[in-house]
């Protein structure tokens, strides 16, 4: 058990915002700076219980316990030289190279490993790390913004300090393909991914019948919603599949990466979900954390483009649940956080902690639509992996 002072570790320091593709690069590290700001506005990095820590880079030893020495070899000569690698995602459109990017990168594995032993360990309940989630990075290439996998690095330190059985639970709107890569045949893992369907986006994977290698069945689970699910859909899709097969798992450390691209104001997707919504799916992993693996969860950021209007919002919910200080939806955004947006930005951000919708569903146990995409959809994913993880399937 952990004192109430021990509750939740938030990893956070300026130096975090290094992580940075420069200007123009959707992956802006100003979403990072505004959400520490609002989640600071908001008292919550000072709340009872809430440690805030740093990081140091990560040794190569440890990254390379996911990564390919030559791939972090090539990160290193990039970072220092500014060779382009495209053969290993480096110098591409998407992963353009900068100044210090193997130091700013593996300082996040760091802070991510430190945060998942933090909770293995008992030293805290709870632990945040939304510089991280960087979950497309492959053992030999960077991919989708993401140079090294942290989340996956931190798995794998966690099996190492004997956690016997981790899960994986990711709500980004594109594909958590790298950490299902990198535990596709690992029975002590269970990746489980709510995105939007790869026929429409990045990485175009996903699919219901990925399941898991030959000595890992059904330790991969996807649902590949349709473009514009909206709140009603997301949940609905959660709901049928995500508690059922974590429960099924019986996890001893519960690892989420939150993405909040799905929002309807996202530039780079075409999911619809709300801010609300968002914020009823982090109570969720919350709850399932503590029903399963006694509290032990480690939440971690991801993608998300609206740096203004969305992200701040959606991750300090997130903190704030972590924290057990979870904030109200219908509270005011603090007065200086959205000055501080006006004078940088010269924007108006939004000046509640809600959308304003009831982020409602109808659960799955209601019934199944067989005219409905997303129900089939659902029903798809339940098929191929439910019976793998000695789940039922019923006649929905």
């Amino acid at each position: 058990m952990t004192s109430p002072s021990d509750r939740v570790r938030v990893l956070w320091s300026p130096v975090m915002l290094g992580y940075e593709f420069g200007h123009g690069h959707p992956m802006a590290s100003d979403r990072l700076d505004l959400t520490i700001r609002l989640a600071r506005s908001l008292g919550l990095l000072d709340a009872e219980g809430v440690r805030v820590a740093g990081a140091e880079p990560a040794s190569d030893a440890l990254i390379e316990t996911v990564h390919e020495p030559a791939y972090v070899a090539a990160v290193r000569d990039a970072a220092e030289r500014g060779t382009s690698y495209p053969e290993r995602g480096l110098g591409t459109r998407d992963d353009p190279v900068f100044p210090h990017m193997h130091e700013a990168a593996a300082r996040i594995v760091q802070g991510s490993v430190d945060s998942a032993l933090a909770v293995a360990r008992g030293e805290v309940e709870h632990a945040v790390n939304v510089t991280g989630g960087l979950h497309h990075a492959m053992p030999g290439a960077a991919s989708g913004f993401c140079i090294y996998n942290d989340a996956a690095v931190a798995i794998r330190a966690a099996l190492d300090a004997g956690v016997e059985r981790v899960a994986y639970v990711d709500v980004d709107a594109h594909h958590g393909d790298g950490v299902q890569a990198v535990f596709w045949d690992e029975p002590r893992v269970l990746t489980v991914s709510l995105h939007e369907s790869g026929h429409s986006l990045f990485p175009g994977s996903g699919y219901a019948h990925e399941t898991g290698g030959p000595a890992a069945p059904g330790s991969a689970v996807n649902v590949a919603l349709p473009s514009r699910t909206a709140d009603a859909g997301w949940l609905r899709a959660f709901d049928a599949v995500v508690p059922a097969v974590v429960r099924a798992f019986e996890p001893q450390l519960l690892v989420t990466q939150h993405g909040c691209d799905s929002h309807v104001l996202d530039p780079l997707t075409h999911l619809r979900v709300s801010v609300d919504g968002q914020r009823v799916v982090a109570e969720r992993l919350h709850e399932l954390a503590h029903a399963t693996t006694e509290g032990r969860w480690l939440a971690l950021g991801g993608g998300g483009y609206a740096v203004i209007e969305v992200v701040p919002r959606a991750w300090a919910h997130l903190i704030g649940i972590a924290g057990h200080h979870p904030v109200d939806p219908g509270s005011s955004v603090p007065r200086d956080w959205l000055d501080h947006v006006e004078a940088v930005y010269g924007r108006a951000a939004p000046a509640r902690m809600t959308d304003g919708t009831s982020a409602s569903f109808k659960p799955w146990s209601t019934g199944y639509d067989p005219a409905d995409d997303l129900d089939r959809t659902i029903r798809a994913t339940r098929a191929a992996a439910f019976p793998l993880l000695g789940l039922d399937v019923e006649l929905d």
